[in-house]
């Protein structure tokens, strides 16, 4: 029991370290980096509310707080592409730092992700408090819905950043290039512009296969009293979240048995 107990703590403070060290290894300072996030997602809030405005789109959108909308949708997005992107570049079975004992592949994989939910929730705070405070009231019809929303569409991006990242050892080259085709798809395929019921019927099976675009439109229909989702549900990307994570340990961990020095040389 005292060797769990031991074990258990030494992971914990390993991985509290490592969660520092991902903050810190993208900008030196932790406040300055923290600051350029919020600057990414109000750069991306303002450039589609122009967008949507100079189309003449806003009469498309639910009745209600268009910041609010706009929002709802980005912060399901950035935290989504984000965690892929740090899953899948959080190195497997040939990263240096695996040659440290107390390091491990799970302990790399849960880093990388909740160093990027930690900012990302920073950042949506920040930016929910700025515009409550100085432009307009922010008021959710269930925010704790809105909330199971953004964790459901963290954890679909932590399972597809573990398919890429345990593929990789394989196809390097080929996996990084289709990593970056679906975080720049998503720009499209998440649905954070418009709203999944007023999609023509034609359209909607080209979203449907994104369990980001559920999550996302469920999240509005947790956020706007007079929207209620139609052609999606929160199960779909649930289920695909649990099977990808499974399906992405038992890749990662065959990987591992079976790894060789020379394949981290063909990167």
């Amino acid at each position: 029991m005292d060797n769990t107990y031991k074990t258990s703590t030494n992971f914990f403070v390993l991985l509290y370290y490592s969660i520092v060290r991902d903050i810190r290894e993208s900008d030196g300072n932790a406040i300055r980096g923290i600051f350029k996030e919020i600057m990414q997602t109000l750069i991306m809030v303002g450039v589609f509310y122009l967008f949507i405005n100079v189309l003449g789109m806003r009469g498309s959108v639910v009745r209600g707080n268009f910041v609010l909308f706009l929002v709802s949708g980005i912060f399901l997005f950035m935290t989504h592409i984000k965690a892929v992107g740090k899953v899948a570049a959080s190195g497997g079975a040939t990263n240096p730092m695996l040659k440290h004992a107390p390091v491990t592949t799970l302990l790399l994989i849960s880093s990388a992700a909740l160093s990027t939910l930690y900012i990302q929730i920073l950042a949506m705070a920040a930016i929910l408090l700025v515009t409550h405070v100085l432009i307009e009231p922010i008021v959710f019809y269930n925010f704790k819905g809105f909330i199971v929303c953004f964790f459901v569409a963290w954890g679909a991006g932590i399972s597809i950043g573990l398919i890429f990242l345990s593929l990789s050892q394989f196809f390097p080259t080929a996996i990084g290039m289709i990593s970056s085709l679906y975080q720049r798809a998503n720009m499209i395929f998440s649905g954070k512009m418009f709203l999944a019921s007023a999609l023509p019927g034609y359209l909607l099976p080209m979203f449907m296969w994104n369990p980001l675009f559920h999550a996302i439109d469920q999240a509005r229909g947790y956020t706007f009293i007079n929207y209620t989702p139609r052609h999606t549900n929160l199960m779909y990307p649930i289920l695909i979240t649990f099977i990808l994570i499974v399906l992405g340990l038992m890749l990662e961990h065959w990987t591992r048995k079976y790894v060789s020095e020379s394949w981290a040389r063909r990167r």
